[in-house]
């Protein structure tokens, strides 16, 4: 059995120091923008001239296998292998390879109202597979989406759109070595075009995350 996930647009207020989710009385979904000083705080974009932003030539051509290190950047189609924690009990180490990051339509945010106007979504499609053999069955990965360069979009959103971008969780088989599944994340702009997926998942992916171009 596979499980969707349900569709959110998270506000971060820093004036507040609160966290907002704005939901839609009888909607599957809520939707919502950060404020431009949230985005930067919460996801600084890897700087050109950062050391830690920068990978080393081994990373970025680091053979199947090879944990990736944080700051790695990689090509569209290109595979990276990163640890991976799933809640309090599963924990184990995953390759992802990020397979397209394509563009959607405004129409496609319809199911969101008024809220969503202006906002072009993408979706960064994706295949996860178990490099460890732990169990990792019915986990789910997000990639986020970030505009050229690493910079946020000021828009988070967990979730998906059913029929254009549908978030999988991982199967129940998704314990054994070389188990595989494909997913997609979703994400939105008002501004730039999204073309750079981002893992920033864990403390050293935080601040300096794998990131994918389009």
């Amino acid at each position: 059995m596979i499980r969707k996930g349900r569709i959110v647009f998270a506000v971060a207020l820093t004036t507040l120091g609160l966290g907002l989710t704005a939901c839609n009385d009888g909607e599957d979904g809520a939707v919502g923008q950060e404020s431009p000083s949230a985005s930067a705080s919460a996801s600084p974009a890897p700087s050109s001239e950062s050391p830690s932003a920068k990978p080393s030539d081994d990373a970025s051509t680091a053979p199947s296998g090879d944990v990736a290190a944080p700051g790695t950047k990689l090509k569209v189609g290109d595979r990276a292998v990163v640890p991976f924690k799933y809640g309090t009990s599963k924990e184990g180490t995953v390759a992802i390879t990020v397979t397209a990051i394509e563009k959607g339509t405004e129409a496609d945010m319809a199911p969101f109202g008024d809220k969503a106007k202006g906002m072009t979504p993408y979706y960064i499609r994706m295949k996860v597979e178990n490099v460890g053999g732990t169990d990792l069955s019915y986990s789910s990965l997000r990639l986020r989406g970030n505009l050229a360069g690493g910079a946020p979009t000021g828009v988070i959103l967990i979730g998906d759109l059913p029929g254009k971008c549908d978030s999988e969780t991982a199967p129940r088989d998704f314990t054994t070595k070389g188990a595989s599944y494909e997913t997609c994340s979703l994400s939105a702009t008002k501004t730039d075009p999204i073309t750079v997926a981002s893992f920033e998942e864990g403390d050293a992916y935080r601040d300096s995350p794998v990131l994918w171009t389009n």
